[in-house]
């Protein structure tokens, strides 16, 4: 073993398409990058192959951070582990039945299926009220006859969800204690751990989650633990939460709904990081890779943070987690023609494999990639992870047959069409984070990011009149940069559900406290170094009679009762406009997150490399590029890493570099910052 002092913070991010990598020698400043196919079969070994890419010695690495996908995909799959249910006797239905909503909100098709099956939900005798006193004692018998069963129906996993459990947890607890005698793992999960919270259909569902992906995660990291060690690793291995922080790989399996939506939150970290040191704290975020397009807004250099996520329909996860859109919409998404004659563009993808036609790995349908490289924008010659060379004329082909033919229309203004539709798309998940909350794009910059982000960013900003798109040194890597910068952070949530003017300010004070040392527990248990520790404080509140409730931040843990009402109410008239004065305010729920600083490191490293004298020493060719605005046009393509620092430019333009491709449209003013992001000004 080498007995040098590791110095290298390796981030890896597993996406649909590629596994990114991005280290930094914390010493000398030195970085280190791959970009290798993902391995569906097993994520492991695309993280070994991009540490391979990358010559990396595992003996050298200080910690590796892991952004995954192993949850997402898993329950978007329903690849997930068998789950038996104990629940109070008479409520096995309630994730079921939820909130009497339906799949399709008209016509009478659509189906739900509950993670948990209803052979699989036991009750038995208990019961608390909602003050958290008991209205009928736990049969501990029935515990143990329940788990007892469901162990020999198969079940890997156990979750155990009692009636009020969030005000008062002791039959939960019990039945815990007794599960574990005779359940032969470690994946037995009490609701009230995951979400401390009122409203028993979110509160089970998200546990049932966590019970479900538990199995699934705890193999995967051991696999990843394995090979790592195998080749010498020894430090730290942190894995990516959806709520922008990392935790613990020791740690992550107890509490994996956690890592749903890991990988688009390590871009939205990355982005506020970026922001934050070069000036630009309102960014909306636009992550689009090979397989789907992560939209999230940026105020204030804080990623908006939200505890409603309903991954799909009848599975809603009440966990704090960056407040990302998904939509189906990436590189790899697959166009075509519904029964209806209209062109649809995702949400199918090509994947990794096959992959869009250009790729030569057997793909015949056109996708996105396609498109965009038939009109220029992208270089046959500089495609990533090619097998066999595809000719241009073959995909124009399929691009006519699958689409244009079907519409009267060309291969190129099919292609056109095709980029159209998936703009408009885009444009439509972007609204929904920023104006469907009260946000005006004109007062952000659009953070693009992705293998495919940069380019369709112009033409998404020029949609939305939103005046600068920010595109980072390495936007094809961006996410795994995310996992390198990102904190070490816990969040805890406890329900409070008490209208303002009968609230103690005693108790709030006394509840974020708790919150706090909870959370520096953690952070010690964990075991890794860091430079501090913030808090951050929200208040979950609604108006009395209203369902919905809006999240408002807190200054400190000694809040007045005046201040809630006035932040409250602040935020009320910013999403909806309207001023409520005769209705009381309801604090519902209060949220801590801890905050555990990593070392940061210097943006300015990304951007290493020979810079050209001027622009003309930056040109590597000229070629054909279609553009919306102005058709085909005959357009440089500059190398990026050329670009010298005092470089100013208007479009078109393209600008190639190793992870993307940049479009420049006619009339957009191009500069760089002194951290080397690029901007443009749209125009």
């Amino acid at each position: 073993m080498s007995t040098r002092t590791p110095t290298i913070v390796v981030g890896v991010d597993v996406g649909g398409t590629f596994t990114d990598l991005i280290a930094v020698d914390q010493a000398s400043g030195a970085v280190s990058l791959a970009k290798v196919p993902t391995t569906p079969e097993n994520q492991a070994f695309g993280v070994v192959a991009a540490l391979d890419e990358a010559g990396l010695d595992p003996e050298a690495l200080q910690a590796v951070v892991h952004g995954t996908t192993t949850t997402t995909n898993a329950l978007l799959e329903r690849k997930i582990a068998r789950v038996g249910l104990i629940t109070t006797r008479g409520f096995r239905d309630v994730l079921e039945l939820g909130r009497r909503t339906r799949p399709k909100p008209y016509g009478l098709t659509g189906s739900f299926e509950p993670l948990i099956p209803r052979e699989l939900r036991l009750e038995v005798p208990e019961r608390m009220d909602a003050a958290g006193e008991v209205v009928t004692p736990l049969d501990e018998a029935a515990v143990r006859a329940s788990a007892l069963r469901l162990r020999e129906a198969g079940c890997e996993a156990l979750l155990i969800h009692f009636l009020h459990s969030y005000i008062n947890p002791a039959h939960e607890l019990r039945a815990l204690q007794i599960a574990q005698e005779v359940w032969p793992n470690t994946y037995v999960t009490a609701g009230h751990r995951i979400v401390s919270e009122y409203r028993e259909y979110e509160r089970g569902t998200t546990a049932s989650v966590n019970a479900a992906v538990q199995p699934i995660l705890d193999r995967y990291i051991g696999r990843l633990v394995a090979e790592l060690k195998g080749r010498g690793f020894a430090r730290d291995l942190l894995m990516m939460q959806g709520n922008g922080g990392t935790v613990a790989a020791s740690l992550v399996a107890g509490a994996a709904v956690n890592t749903v939506m890991s990988g688009p939150a390590s871009g939205v970290m990355a982005a506020a990081f970026t922001g934050r040191a070069c000036g630009q704290e309102n960014l909306i975020t636009y992550d689009m890779g090979g397989t789907s397009t992560d939209v999230g807004l940026i105020r204030d250099g804080v990623p908006q943070v939200s505890s409603e996520l309903d991954l799909e329909y009848g599975i809603p996860i009440h966990v704090p987690m960056v407040d990302v859109h998904t939509i189906g919409a990436g590189g790899g998404s697959i166009a075509h023609i519904d029964s209806s004659g209209m062109l649809r563009v995702g949400p199918q993808s090509a994947g990794a494999r096959p992959g869009p036609i250009c790729y030569g790995r057997g793909g015949e349908q056109p996708t996105i990639t396609d498109a965009n490289l038939v009109l220029g924008r992208l270089n046959p010659d500089h495609l990533l992870s090619v097998d066999t060379k595809i000719s241009l004329e073959h995909i124009r082909e399929r691009i006519t047959a699958e689409v244009g033919a079907k519409l009267g229309l060309d291969w190129a203004s099919a292609a056109a069409a095709i980029l159209r539709v998936a703009n408009d798309r885009m444009a439509g998940a972007i609204r929904l984070v920023s104006l469907a909350k009260g946000y005006d794009p004109r007062d952000f910059a659009l953070f693009a990011f992705g293998g495919a982000g940069p380019l369709h960013a112009a033409a998404l900003a020029r949609e939305l009149a939103i005046p600068s798109v920010l595109v980072p040194a390495r936007p094809g890597i961006t996410n795994a940069l995310g996992c390198v910068v990102a904190d070490l952070r816990h969040d805890y949530v406890r329900t409070v559900n008490t209208p303002l003017p009968a609230l103690d300010p005693g108790r709030v004070r006394a509840i974020l406290q708790a919150q706090i040392e909870q959370g520096e527990a953690t952070l010690r248990a964990e075991g890794v170094a860091v430079e501090g520790v913030t808090c951050l404080h929200f208040a979950d509140m609604q108006f009395q009679g209203q369902s919905h409730m809006l999240t408002v931040p807190l200054p400190r843990i000694d809040v007045s009762i005046s201040e809630l009402r006035a932040a409250f109410e602040a935020a009320y008239w910013r999403r909806f406009g309207v001023e409520l004065p005769e209705i009381g305010a309801v604090l519902v729920n209060l949220h801590t997150a801890v905050i555990g600083r990593r070392p940061a490191i210097d943006l300015v490293t990304l951007t290493r490399g020979e810079k050209a004298r001027d622009l003309a020493g930056a040109t590597a060719g000229r070629r054909q590029v279609w553009f919306e605005q102005g058709g085909w046009l005959d357009t440089p393509i500059l190398t990026r890493e050329r670009l010298p620092l005092d470089a100013r430019f208007e479009g078109p333009a393209i600008i190639e570099q190793l992870d993307c491709t940049i479009v420049v449209e006619p009339g957009n003013r191009v500069s760089l910052d002194p951290l080397g992001n690029l901007v443009l000004e749209v125009v």
